[in-house]
């Protein structure tokens, strides 16, 4: 059986405190965690449209967000038309088929109002400049809204937290990923802590049996060379005679003659001493689970101040949904209404004074049977009721 999971990347600095938040509070709410963690963040800006949806997948496991790519609409100081320009795409869009697609777009005359588009996006890292260019009568906002509308300047994007627990496939909320995230680095630091431990352990006991030999060395010495059976029979020798266990004896016998006489006792006991502070350090952490999430915390924290930036993508409190008012250009229009029926609108400017002898434009074509019975004037984005 498939299963999905849909992931947004997060801010690091972000998700780092959401984290510290709830190791300083386990019972924290989903509200106080989202005071850090404010919702994805995507590399490559945009803006995400309305909070619900970031809730949702974060309450959930699931959730939708709208994903807006930012454009702003300008006027060109030469000629006075407008443009809209791209600066920031939403996530995983390609440029290419964007650019493509605004230009079928045009093409077919699903979109009317652009004279052109340019990709003026910089190849060596510059960031993104798409420029369309509009026609003097264009309504920029309304040719902006159908953008939105018809193109992956929008795009929904579905999130689905879902991820293995224990083996076992589990959609979880934030506060669950956090839970599990927290719970796995608390047994990577006791694992880690133990290594480093049984480490250290065995080589203070070590350093303790050359700290004894230091003192008997040149006894050790004569044992050694009267062994002529080699290193294994000199390594049980001293075992028997001087009651080293295995380890310490196997690393005296590692030790050359010379090096062996010339063994430092400063030395070495400043070594074990220093090991001995580290292994009272490592079983105080291991003492207390509170100590292995302090310690988590702290790592957090140091590789927060290394590698966190600020947040890219911008969260707006509007919600995405674009209305079909949004893509009508808004303007003062004349209805004529049929006695049959029919129905016709034609905006205002469209009508010409006809003064006594001259020529109008023709509300509309009609059947000879029909005639015109009602005709009169509102908004494009006037509501009609018959």
């Amino acid at each position: 059986v498939g299963m999905a999971t849909n992931i947004p990347p997060h801010n690091l600095g972000e998700f780092i405190d959401g984290v510290c938040c709830v190791i300083d509070n386990p019972d924290a709410s989903l509200e106080e965690i989202m005071e850090h963690i404010k919702g994805p963040d995507f590399p490559t800006e945009g803006i995400i449209m309305g909070r619900a949806g970031i809730r949702a997948a974060y309450a959930t496991g699931r959730g939708k967000i709208t994903l807006r790519g930012r454009a702003e609409i300008i006027e060109n100081e030469k000629n006075g038309k407008f443009q809209i320009v791209i600066t920031e795409l939403p996530y995983q869009v390609n440029k290419a088929r964007l650019i493509e697609s605004i230009a079928e777009l045009h093409k077919d005359k699903k979109i009317e109002g652009m004279s052109g588009i340019n990709d003026y996006s910089s190849k060596r890292g510059g960031g993104i400049r798409i420029v369309i260019d509009l026609k003097r009568d264009a309504n920029p906002q309304v040719i902006l809204n159908q953008l939105y509308q018809m193109t992956q300047l929008q795009i929904s994007y579905g999130i689905i937290q879902l991820a293995l627990v224990d083996g076992v496939p589990k959609i979880l909320t934030l506060k669950e990923i956090i839970e599990q995230y927290i719970k796995f680095q608390c047994e990577i630091i006791t694992r880690r802590t133990e290594f480093d431990l049984k480490k250290a352990q065995d080589r203070e006991h070590i350093l303790a049996g050359l700290e004894r030999a230091v003192d008997i060395v040149d006894d050790i010495i004569a044992t050694i060379r009267a062994c002529k059976g080699g290193q294994a029979e000199a390594k049980q020798a001293i075992m028997d005679k001087f009651d080293f266990d295995e380890p310490q004896a196997d690393a005296i016998v590692a030790f050359r003659l010379g090096q062996l006489a010339g063994l430092e006792i400063q030395k070495i006991i400043s070594e074990r001493k220093e090991l001995q502070e580290k292994i009272k350090s490592l079983l105080e952490l291991l003492s207390s689970e509170t100590n292995i999430k302090n310690t988590v915390k702290t790592e957090l924290q140091v590789i927060a101040e290394k590698f966190s930036d600020e947040r890219r993508t911008e969260i707006s409190n509007v919600a995405g949904e674009v209305d079909i008012e949004d893509l009508i250009p808004e303007e003062d229009c004349v209805y004529t209404l049929t006695n049959m029926g029919y129905i016709k609108r034609q905006p205002v400017d469209t009508y010409q004074s006809q003064r006594r002898g001259g020529k109008g434009i023709k509300g509309m074509t009609r059947r000879e049977e029909d005639y015109a019975k009602t005709m009169f004037t509102c908004s494009s984005h006037d509501y009609i009721m018959f």
